[in-house]
């Protein structure tokens, strides 16, 4: 089986058993605990639990897009495209951590040990915890499938909040107010903390912006 049969295959044995009882945060990061369990052969099963961190979700455009790293050439030459034809229009970009915790196997059926989870979650009522039924090989290919699924059913309320606070309408440069309000985040915190000034000037130069702020920017060494 190749791996393009095999990522199918176990994105259709995926099954999302409990899901986040809450969507994610529009103006704050979400820690969601993760439970994925897998049938290991017969009757043993393993749990493997950790955290996925979902930053606060990102305004962006295709044009900044086009400037952050980390995409395929083919997802880069879709980028481009967009930004040709629609470069100012506003979207909702969700980054994620995984830290993984432990793994166990266990000497039962994955049925009865899905079931035993769901009970300790339903008992524990956390907001934020889901558990994954998944395939052994691929099990992290079922962790990105509810990560997905959660982007999707977070975003609708996410925009909506963003829309409210007026945070996706663009100014005369094509950059939305979102990532204008997002920009004074990171002077904060590298007002603060010089250690984040980097990932402030970084966002700058996605948004074209450094010219802008660069007078400000500078300021922040001058000081001290």
């Amino acid at each position: 089986m190749e791996m393009d049969d095999r990522i199918k295959y176990a994105l259709e044995h995926t099954e999302l058993v409990r899901t986040p009882q809450q969507k994610l945060a529009t103006f704050g990061s979400s820690v969601i605990d993760y439970y994925v369990v897998t049938e290991l052969v017969g009757n043993l099963s393993v749990v493997r639990d950790g955290k996925v961190i979902a930053e606060r979700p990102r305004i962006v455009t295709p044009t900044y897009l086009v400037n952050v790293e980390g995409f395929s050439d083919q997802a880069r030459r879709y980028i481009e495209l967009m930004a040709h034809e629609r470069p100012h229009a506003s979207g909702i970009f969700y980054s994620y951590k995984n830290e993984p915790g432990g793994m166990h196997v266990l000497s039962e059926p994955v049925g009865e040990v899905v079931n035993k989870l769901t009970s300790q979650e339903e008992q524990q009522r956390n907001p934020l915890s889901t558990i994954i039924k998944g395939v052994e090989e691929l099990w992290d290919v079922s962790l990105l499938m509810f990560m997905y699924e959660l982007s999707n059913t977070s975003a609708p309320s996410n925009i909506a909040e963003f829309e409210r606070r007026g945070f996706l309408d663009t100014d005369a440069a094509g950059v939305p107010g979102g990532a204008r309000d997002y920009i004074e985040q990171l002077f904060d915190r590298a007002g603060r903390n010089p250690a984040h000034a980097a990932a402030l000037a970084a966002e700058l130069h996605r948004w074209g912006l450094f010219a802008e702020y660069q007078d400000r920017f500078f300021a922040l060494f001058r000081r001290r």
